[in-house]
């Protein structure tokens, strides 16, 4: 075999991630609240772009990279990049809007603990404690490890713990479900000790609803087992849950579905994204050519200016995108918004990607995380998206109306005889929607509902 060197032309084809793609990438894919913190952050590292409360500044944006600035800013006047489509004083307004700031867990209980008459000494023991409970309210680590910590012997740590379990909310400072089912009884004074023994012994059995075998064991009747497992269910296994709702946060929907007549209109919720322009300082400087004669200074503000324009139009194109893809769902689940949940078809990806001309990954990107305002409640939208089961009719139905048909037959069971998932699936079947038993099941279980024999009253 001959070796050498040699010279020769080939043409390949091949896709250049440009910085200006991958930020339509990235602005595509963003939620509302994630954009409005992408955009402070450009705009920390970008003197030229300002936000505007202003709504009519429609801004056109030449799609050359290579941007005459002072022709551009003469003919378009610097307005916002798009017309607001979402007039806010449509809506009505409504308090459950304000969050305010609550309490924490461990605000809650340092103000509780502050009130004791526990010596002062013994304060920063209790603090230590607190600070060591996780988000459900449970103490996270073992008293020989707080008594190595804080150089305290065993017997006063405990104690200073069982203050703390008397604390609101009931349960909280346990190291186990168990401890906090057992303080949340003493705290209630619950009297009966087959109550007690129940949560001592038995937990896992109340479980797994094995009733009989409880009732069995404690010589009691069935039934009473079943009256004292409904109220142990009643008793909080996660102490803390209250506080961690208080840190949701806050839904802001891309796009808002009206009923107008018999047509569903969709509008772009210009509020929930920042608006852009480029700052009139900088505008005025470009016109009259002043502080631009040094090289550096004008390819500094001719970056600054090419990169404002580009944020600017990716966030537009985001905009559209979604909004297309919004206008093409509605369209397609009509029937769901007229007629219930049942009536939502199966809707793939593809298939909105194929009519609107994009990559199935656009409309991924477009769906994931944002949220739509419809009349029918506000939901993320890949929510409208699902598999599709045949029925003898011809038509398909979503896998999410064929859960709305499972929960519908579970609620009208029979406690004493709750339906089995081969049953579920027969019933299915005679209704025409071909589903197995392993499907039912495995939908069941998305939609958090026990089997049967965990569902079972006696």
């Amino acid at each position: 075999m001959r070796m050498g060197f040699g010279l020769e032309l080939t043409q390949t084809q091949k896709l250049v991630m440009t910085p200006q793609l991958k930020q339509a990438i990235t602005v595509l894919q963003l939620n509302a609240l994630e954009l409005d913190q992408y955009v402070k952050e450009q705009m920390e590292s970008n003197p030229v772009l300002e936000v505007t409360e202003e709504k009519n500044r429609p801004e056109k944006i030449d799609k050359n990279q290579d941007i005459n600035w002072k022709e551009y800013i003469e003919d378009f006047d610097n307005r916002y990049y798009s017309p607001s489509s979402y007039n806010p004083e449509q809506e009505e307004f409504s308090y459950e809007n304000i969050i305010s700031k609550e309490a924490t867990l461990s605000e809650h209980l340092l103000f509780q603990l502050h009130l004791t008459s526990i010596e002062g000494k013994y304060h920063e023991l209790g603090e230590f404690i607190i600070n060591n409970l996780d988000e459900n309210g449970y103490l996270t680590i073992g008293i020989d490890t707080i008594a190595k910590e804080t150089k305290e012997e065993p017997h006063i740590i405990e104690g200073i713990l069982q203050i703390i379990q008397t604390f609101d909310p009931s349960g909280v400072g346990a190291r186990d479900l168990k401890e906090s089912l057992l303080i949340q009884l003493k705290n209630k004074n619950e009297k009966n000790p087959k109550v007690y023994q129940v949560v001592e012994h038995y937990l896992e059995m109340v479980g797994s609803n094995k009733y009989p075998e409880i009732a069995k064991k404690l010589q009691i009747t069935t039934m009473e087992v079943q009256r004292i497992c409904d109220y142990i269910r009643s008793l909080e296994p996660k102490p803390g849950r209250q506080f961690i709702t208080n840190q949701n946060k806050y839904i802001i929907p891309d796009v808002i579905v009206r009923k107008i007549q018999d047509e569903y209109v969709v509008v772009y919720n210009d509020n929930a994204v920042p608006r852009l322009y480029i700052r009139e300082d900088y505008r005025k400087m470009v016109l009259s050519g002043d502080n631009l004669k040094c090289g550096d200074t004008k390819k500094y503000l001719n970056d600054k200016l090419n990169a404002a324009v580009w944020l600017i139009k990716n966030i537009e194109q985001r905009k559209q995108t979604i909004y297309r893809v919004v206008e093409n769902i509605i369209e397609k689940q009509k029937d769901y918004f007229e007629l219930g949940k049942k009536h939502l078809k199966p809707l793939t990806l593809r298939e909105v990607a194929d009519e609107l001309e994009v990559h199935e990954s656009t409309v991924s990107r477009a769906t994931n995380g944002k949220y739509v305002q419809t009349p029918a409640g506000t939901f993320e939208i890949k929510f409208f998206f699902s598999s599709g089961i045949a029925t003898d009719g011809g038509e398909s139905l979503s896998s999410n109306s064929i859960k709305d048909y499972i929960k519908e037959l579970i609620s009208q069971e029979n406690p004493k005889k709750p339906l089995s998932d081969e049953k579920i699936a027969k019933t299915l079947q005679d209704k025409g929607m071909h589903i197995s038993r392993r499907t039912v099941a495995k939908y069941r279980d998305n939609l958090r509902i026990l089997s049967s024999s965990k569902r079972k009253r006696y």
